[in-house]
């Protein structure tokens, strides 16, 4: 599903060089669950910037769903993450004069999907978090970890391939958060791929694997279970 290898990502400015990553590899497979953990400034936000198209790499390859990215204009890479990928963030990016069901649809219309199709991916989304019968209220009227689950629902809907979490349990509590973690267990189940990037220890360990990132490599890969679909994934 996910490839990189020797991937290395530079910034540059006329003063100075920053690496932040460097001869970077992993292979994440189709239905499996990833949580990527390590310091702060160790790479992790780098990595998840460039796995969801939203930065380039500096050399190296990184294919996704066997397609190699590298060198692709933004038309084809917008096109390319609209199909396969689904972002899910700490802060929820919730819009709040948008009720769920118009939140859910923002990136839907983007894609110009046909109202009909938008409205069953709408509500079939909405019923995979548990949030079918509050589509019509509103952001504020929803506690922590039911705002979570809208932003996840808008992810679902647009049926991605691979899950890209970035801290999605950062703003909550502890239950709230395992709930969050409970709901993405459920997804991952249905054979959607995830890759999460979290702080917390008790979270990370719950995944089929726990990648740590430092100084921008991957310094080790520990398999926690088999993967869910180990009898059907292949390698992309």
């Amino acid at each position: 599903m996910l490839r990189m290898q020797n991937l290395n990502k530079v910034y540059r400015t006329h003063l100075i060089e920053t690496h932040a990553l460097r001869g970077f590899e992993i292979h994440v497979r189709e239905g499996e669950f990833v949580t990527v953990t390590g310091p702060s400034g160790s790479g992790k936000t780098t990595f998840l910037n460039i796995a969801g198209l939203l930065e380039e790499l500096t050399d190296g390859d990184y294919f996704l769903d066997g397609v190699n990215v590298k060198g692709l204009d933004d038309n084809a890479r917008t096109r390319l993450r609209n199909e396969k990928l689904g972002f899910i963030f700490q802060g929820f990016n919730l819009i709040p004069d948008l009720n769920l069901f118009d939140n859910v649809d923002v990136p839907l219309r983007y894609r110009g999907l046909p109202a009909k199709e938008r409205k069953e991916r709408i509500e079939d989304a909405l019923a995979q978090v548990g949030l079918a019968a509050r589509m019509k209220h509103y952001p504020a009227e929803l506690s922590g970890g039911q705002q979570q689950r809208v932003a996840i629902a808008r992810a679902l809907a647009g049926s991605p391939k691979l899950l890209l979490a970035d801290e999605p349990t950062g703003n909550l509590d502890t239950q709230m958060a395992r709930s969050v973690m409970e709901l993405l267990e459920e997804i991952n189940a249905r054979g959607t791929t995830i890759l999460m990037v979290t702080h917390d220890p008790e979270l990370a360990i719950r995944a089929q694997r726990n990648v740590h990132i430092i100084d921008g490599q991957v310094s080790d890969l520990v398999r926690q279970t088999p993967s869910l679909m180990t009898t059907t994934a292949h390698y992309a």
